[in-house]
């Protein structure tokens, strides 16, 4: 109550109407000015917001793009991958088939190297055995035979056929 008692009534008066005044005046000039910035303000906050989540969308297009991308760079990169290993087997194969080939063709080879070789020596026999006959008919012709010396004489001969046999 000792308050009201400092303040006089014409204070009082004075101070609303002064009130009343500058709030006039500030609602008139400066209260449009002041809400026209915070409407600025909230306008350039909401257009913020809007290229903000604008970018956010675009960056999950463009993620998914490079999801799906990178899913089609994988398959193509598993498909090469099974490419080459469909073509490494396959050159396996041929390398096999060559290879049996060559191992065919050498075995043929050494068949007739054989076949050559025992033909050599078949006809090595031979000659020997011309050799053998033409001494034994020579040692015939030289000396008188007679039954028991000229059954003596082929066995002799016929064992040294043996003989040849026997080493081959």
């Amino acid at each position: 109550m000792e308050l009201l008692k400092l303040l006089s009534a014409n204070e009082i008066v004075a101070q609303i109407i002064s009130f009343l005044l500058v709030f006039t005046l500030l609602r008139i000039f400066v209260w449009k000015h002041f809400l026209k910035i915070l409407d600025d303000r909230r306008d350039r906050i909401a257009s913020e917001l809007k290229v903000i989540e604008d970018t956010k969308s675009d960056l999950a297009k463009a993620k998914a793009k490079y999801d799906a991308l990178f899913l089609t760079i994988q398959q193509a990169a598993q498909e090469k991958f099974a490419e080459v290993m469909a073509q490494g087997e396959k050159d396996v194969r041929e390398i096999k088939e060559k290879a049996r080939l060559d191992a065919g063709e050498i075995i043929e080879d050494t068949k007739r190297e054989i076949k050559f070789e025992l033909a050599r020596s078949r006809e090595d026999l031979k000659e020997r055995i011309i050799e053998l006959t033409m001494q034994a008919t020579r040692s015939m012709i030289q000396a008188k035979l007679t039954p028991e010396e000229d059954r003596r004489l082929i066995e002799n001969f016929l064992k040294d056929v043996d003989r040849l046999e026997d080493k081959r």
